[in-house]
């Protein structure tokens, strides 16, 4: 989805106009970057938004096959809660195709 189908989705379900979908989205994601930057959660009913530690490792250029250092960071991450994830198992099992037995 990208952030234009994002906003006409917003407009749709909240009835807000796209300027003020685009600025409710905005704003959203400005305090969450803020937050965690700052080293704060964000914890919302589908999730919690948070930073966590990288630690130093080894990696290897897929051009050379040469290793790399890879350095250490501090990355975003969000964890889905308990309902979020089953929504989403949910949505992809409805869209699997059935398996068949075979016979025996």
């Amino acid at each position: 989805m990208t952030k234009e189908e994002f906003v006409r989705n917003m407009c749709e379900k909240c009835g807000l106009t796209q300027k003020d979908a685009n600025s409710v989205i905005k704003a959203f994601t400005e305090t969450v970057i803020s937050a965690v930057a700052a080293g704060d959660k964000v914890q919302l009913i589908g999730g919690t938004f948070d930073s966590r530690k990288r630690s130093e490792r080894t990696g290897h250029n897929p051009a050379t096959g040469e290793e790399i250092k890879i350095p250490a960071a501090t990355v975003p991450a969000f964890k889905a809660g308990k309902a979020f994830k089953a929504m989403v198992d949910a949505a992809h099992a409805a869209q699997e195709p059935k398996k068949r037995r075979s016979k025996k």
